[in-house]
């Protein structure tokens, strides 16, 4: 929703709030970086609990760095420790940097699409809201959903369909896509999915449209190709006792943070930020190691917030090693 222009943020419930909360109230003083600000759910809650936390937010959509704004007005003496800039994630070490950040204490990463973009009609990103294809996060960017829907070839779609939503009828919605263009409203394109969808699928899973979206939100935005990359790069700002958690909201995302967190946590290549290994004959330590925590949502949390019916929490923590 929006109030004069503002999101309204009072009834949104940030996904696993008291466990992601937790988790960074045991790592040491210093700056967190929200990768992914949104509502500012998370950063203020982390904020509010660790005195000694600057929290950084970064998000490319102009609504949640006006929100973070108002947000910051909220915030009383703690305004002081936050602060948020417009980017996307994968520049976040090169944003950081520019405002004399080196070294993190912790990162969260809430990945996917956030409440007031899916809410806000005119965003285009949801099948249950008449609206123009849109989808882009940074509403600057050039390609939107419109024009992959009436310009990508069949096999294009189909690709990108099953790469980034996993699904099973990939092809026969691309046929029907090309044959019904133009296509230019939400309502329109959900309408085709589900036409094309044999009707015996179509009664279990959910909204038939639903992985067709998702898919064509992550081709827009480029959310896994950037993925990879924006976690190393932030990964390796962070300090001895610091902590990386990551929420990822389908396979595709997990997968790829899965690979991450697992190349970190077996790479003994590199010595430990608090202890350079010199001599040739001493290995380096692991420098990271997982955090276990509860990995998806209570069943009490997704009954009042069925979109966090999906996520799943993945945590790691920088070690210290004594020399």
């Amino acid at each position: 929703m929006l109030a004069g222009g503002l999101l309204v943020s009072e009834t949104h419930e940030p996904v696993m709030l008291a466990e992601i909360v937790e988790l960074f109230a045991e790592i040491p003083d210093g700056v967190l970086l929200d990768a992914t600000l949104g509502l500012a759910g998370h950063a203020t809650a982390i904020l509010r609990r660790h005195s000694g936390l600057r929290v950084v937010g970064i998000d490319q959509d102009d609504m949640a760095i006006t929100n973070a704004q108002h947000v910051k007005t909220t915030l009383g003496a703690d305004a002081a420790r936050f602060d948020a800039f417009r980017g996307r994630f994968d520049d976040a070490a090169r944003t950081l940097r520019a405002v004399g950040v080196e070294h993190l204490s912790g990162a969260l990463f809430d990945l996917g699409v956030s409440s007031p973009q899916l809410d806000v009609a005119e965003r285009g990103f949801s099948y249950r809201h008449e609206a123009r294809l849109d989808m882009r996060m940074n509403r600057s960017a050039a390609l939107s959903a419109w024009n992959i829907v009436n310009e990508y070839s069949v096999d294009a779609l189909a690709d990108l369909l099953q790469r980034n939503a996993d699904e099973r009828f990939a092809k026969r919605i691309a046929t029907a896509i090309v044959a019904a263009r133009p296509i230019d409203t939400t309502t329109q394109l959900a309408e085709i999915v589900v036409s094309a969808i044999p009707a015996a699928t179509r009664r279990t899973g959910g909204h038939p449209a639903k992985r067709t979206f998702q898919a064509l939100r992550i081709e827009v935005n480029s959310e896994l190709d950037i993925l990879p990359g924006a976690l190393r790069d932030v990964m390796s700002m962070v300090t001895p006792g610091g902590r990386i958690a990551v929420l990822s909201y389908h396979s595709g995302e997990d997968r790829i943070v899965k690979q991450v967190m697992r190349d970190a946590e077996t790479d003994h290549s590199q010595p430990n930020i608090a202890t350079p290994y010199a001599h040739p004959s001493r290995t380096a330590p692991r420098a990271w190691r997982k955090v276990r925590v509860a990995k998806t949502p209570t069943s009490d949390e997704v009954r009042r917030n069925p979109r966090a019916a999906s996520a799943k929490l993945r945590v790691m923590q920088r070690c210290e090693v004594s020399a």
